[in-house]
């Protein structure tokens, strides 16, 4: 019996996802952290989604991996060189500005420049011709994505639920099963993504959201992913899922306390 590509990629994501959260390389206490609320988590489920993710999107493999895995690395460095204390006040687009504007680079700073490299490469190998402003914005729209949701990442199982609705919005069984095979364990507070896990996620989501709009609806992707954005430094997410009734209720959904 044949099993159909969707499903095919379903089980690679869920199975490698899976794997690597079990016996993630190297020793297992270098991906220890601490979350908001004190307890002691994984970081490994970030690479492992990172890998799975990016193998398992229905999107041409190269462009797939330029996009996963390079803001996977990123978001890496972010996770390691961010935590260190001379960076902690440099929060959001501002707090990077003035870091700048005082002469330091920010991990932050690097990131965000590393992500919007790899966006446009990605959005580059996609198939077909496409002019050099058309690759820009596709880029944008897969650094925007996956600027987006890490900002989400503040709550257990928060990124993942948007990136599970998103994935299946758009057609990426892979990448759907990934995430569901990973969100009990964040749920849990056993793991978080970390800036690898939430950084990748968000990429491979807006490759696939910019391979498939035309032109026109890649500049307004591009334009909400930048409202967002700017609303974020003004206006707190968690404040207005927890004001909004339904919200609520989705994201506290099978958390803990």
């Amino acid at each position: 019996m044949t099993v159909p590509a969707g499903a095919g990629r379903a089980l690679v994501g869920a199975g490698l996802a899976l794997a690597l959260v079990r016996r993630p390389p190297g020793d297992p206490a270098r991906w220890l952290r601490t979350n908001h609320r004190g307890r002691t988590v994984s970081l490994a489920s970030g690479p492992a989604l990172a890998v799975s993710a990016a193998l398992a999107a229905s999107l041409p493999q190269p462009a797939a991996a330029v996009a996963g895995l390079g803001a996977a690395a990123c978001g890496a460095y972010d996770d390691v060189a961010g935590a260190r204390e001379h960076e902690q006040g440099a929060k959001g687009f501002r707090g990077h500005v003035r870091a700048l504007r005082a002469g330091h680079v920010t991990a932050g700073t690097v990131k965000v420049a590393g992500i919007g490299a790899a966006g446009l490469l990605s959005a580059a190998l996609l198939p077909g011709r496409r002019a050099p402003r058309d690759v820009l914005v596709g880029g944008a729209v897969v650094a925007g994505t996956a600027n987006l949701l890490n900002l989400l990442d503040l709550r257990p199982g928060r990124a993942l639920k948007a990136g599970l609705g998103g994935a299946l919005a758009l057609g990426q069984p892979g990448v759907a099963a990934a995430v569901a095979a990973l969100l009990p364990a964040d749920l849990g507070e056993r793991t978080m993504l970390g800036d690898a896990g939430a950084n990748a996620l968000g990429a491979v989501l807006g490759l696939a959201l910019a391979q498939r709009l035309d032109p026109a609806g890649r500049r307004a992707a591009l334009a909400g992913l930048a409202a967002l954005t700017a609303a974020s430094e003004v206006v707190s997410y968690s404040r207005v899922i927890d004001a909004v009734p339904p919200l609520r209720a989705l994201d506290r959904w099978g958390r803990r306390g």
